[in-house]
């Protein structure tokens, strides 16, 4: 017998698994879903892998999360087959733009011209203004990604890079964690975003890789945080505890 192995993302095949126990009556309606703790290692994934499990099930109406109390069975749980795709979600989509970009903005800062440069600086100070109007959409970070992409003078690699920052508004998964994020008041750092200026600026490739693979490392640590249920609520929960398999992944 020939078994052919399971291609789906990892968080497809657990939320498949958690949604075919909800289905077959394991956990009833209106029951507390275990731990992510727990469900981590029982499937033997990490947390992040679990919370984008957890949210397809509330995106598909079978799960919901109650302040201070956890991930609940909902109370009359839709009937659907198959775990269904929500394509990319928010941590791997992340993960992926750290290891790509990090290199790129050590290429670019052997590339990067004054104009390009200057545009980066103007580009900033719109990110400043975004913030402060608490613009929905983030335009000015995707551009500012998009022109360090460019600033490569590599094609290959600024259409790999913008084809990620494309995912974030098209998959479904992964625009609604970023829309959880913004209701939390999640925003592009500026500060950040400078820092990696200033060492693409004195042309240093090692800092600008470490000022970008930095930044992103941080906006995983914001959207573990923004995707806690209790987050939903106005509590910032602490979720250091939360961080451990993915602060190792993010070590490398």
């Amino acid at each position: 017998m020939i078994v052919t192995p399971d291609t789906r993302k990892l968080y497809q095949q657990v939320a498949s698994t958690i949604m075919a126990s909800i289905m077959s009556g394991k956990y009833k309606a209106g029951e507390r879903l275990p731990s992510e703790r727990d469900l981590a290692a029982t499937f033997k994934v990490s947390r992040p892998t679990i919370r984008e499990a957890m949210i397809s099930l509330e995106i598909r109406g079978l799960a919901e999360a109650r302040h201070g109390s956890g991930i609940y069975v909902t109370d009359k749980p839709p009937t659907l087959e198959g775990g269904g795709d929500l394509d990319i979600g928010a941590f791997e989509l992340t993960e992926a733009r750290r290891l790509f970009e990090g290199e790129a903005a050590a290429l670019a800062a052997t590339t990067i011209s004054d104009d390009r440069l200057e545009e980066l600086e103007r580009i900033v100070a719109e990110m400043v203004d975004e913030n402060a109007r608490k613009q929905p959409e983030w335009t000015a970070d995707k551009r500012f990604h998009i022109a360090i992409a460019r600033a490569t003078r590599n094609t290959a690699i600024a259409t790999v890079i913008e084809n990620l920052l494309d995912v974030r508004h098209k998959s479904p998964l992964c625009v609604y964690m970023l829309e959880r994020a913004r209701r939390v008041g999640v925003q592009p750092r500026v500060s950040e975003h400078r820092r990696i200026v200033d060492a693409l600026r004195k042309h240093d490739p090692k800092a600008a890789r470490n000022a970008m693979r930095d930044h992103l490392a941080r906006v995983i640590e914001d959207l573990l945080e923004a995707t806690e249920p209790d987050a939903l609520e106005g509590t910032r929960a602490k979720t250091a505890k939360r961080r451990h398999e993915y602060t190792r992944r993010l070590a490398i």
